[in-house]
């Protein structure tokens, strides 16, 4: 039993020392940042061109009237 341990220790400090999946949690990370800001900048973009129809019509209503 003890080789199995120390196989397991052995095992464990080589999962903590490499870095072979680094890279892709780094890039999925990135990706996930950037997908919210585009959702947010979507939202942004959204909300000024409802305020801008909304003032587009307030004028029209006001010549109409």
């Amino acid at each position: 039993m003890p080789s199995g341990f120390w196989s397991l220790i052995a095992l464990l400090r080589t999962l903590t020392i490499r870095e072979d999946g680094q890279d892709l949690v780094e890039y999925a990370l990135i990706l996930a940042l950037i997908g919210l800001g585009g959702f947010a900048g979507i939202e942004a973009l959204a909300q000024g061109i409802l305020n801008l129809f909304i003032g587009i019509i307030s004028v029209i209503d006001i010549n109409l009237v």
